[in-house]
């Protein structure tokens, strides 16, 4: 009687490590298919980031009228270049604003939505503005020492979300950080009431996505 009570039982824990087994397998499974359909669809699209060029910038005011209270008005044009040929880019909620020796100097002005095709190139000119903006006391007589030497270095920056699209595909937002430096002539400082100051310079950015 003892040894058929013997023969009835079951070791469930063979089964136990089949099954542990088919999990793990099948979990690295998915793991390495959708890590070749990454490594594929990257290799099929090869992306490229955007180029940008900071193509100028157009002074109207620019001074420190009180001791530490900045005042600009300024009007830049920026291009972006879709180096891809089979990916669409969204630029989505983009704020752009200048800044002297990092820190900013005018508000940030929100451009708007744009979708931009393969190979297409996009051209913003906002106008940016600060009115008795305070600023570090260090940068009062830095900003007089740069003026008298004739020229001011401006870094024109851009922070927001772009998504990628193909075909009917978008990606999440990814964050884009743009900087482009502008070195600007001065003649004496500037306030606003002799002509503007415009400077040509097709100067390329620093893009980070």
């Amino acid at each position: 009687m003892a040894e058929k009570e013997k023969k009835c039982e079951i070791d469930y824990s063979k089964y136990v490590d089949a099954a542990t087994r088919r999990i793990v397998y099948g979990c690295i499974g998915l793991v390495v298919t959708v890590a070749v359909v990454v490594f594929l669809v990257w290799a099929i699209l090869h992306p490229h980031k955007m180029d940008f060029v900071l193509q100028d910038v157009t002074i109207y005011e620019f001074n420190i009228s009180q001791p530490n209270l900045l005042t600009s008005n300024l009007q830049v044009t920026v291009s972006s270049h879709n180096p891809n040929d089979k990916i669409g880019i969204l630029y989505d909620r983009l704020d752009i604003y200048a800044s002297y020796r990092n820190q900013q100097v005018t508000l940030a002005h929100l451009m708007p939505e744009t979708y931009q095709g393969h190979l297409e190139v996009t051209v913003w000119s906002p106008v940016l503005t600060g009115t008795a903006v305070s600023v570090e006391p260090y940068l009062t007589p830095a900003l007089n020492e740069d003026i008298n030497a004739g020229m001011v270095l401006l870094n024109i920056k851009i922070d927001g979300c772009v998504k990628f699209k193909v075909g009917t595909w978008v990606s999440g937002c990814y964050r884009l950080l743009v900087n482009c430096p502008a070195s600007i002539p001065f003649s004496g400082q500037f306030a606003g009431t002799g002509p503007a100051i415009k400077d040509q310079l097709a100067q390329q950015c620093a893009v980070d996505v």
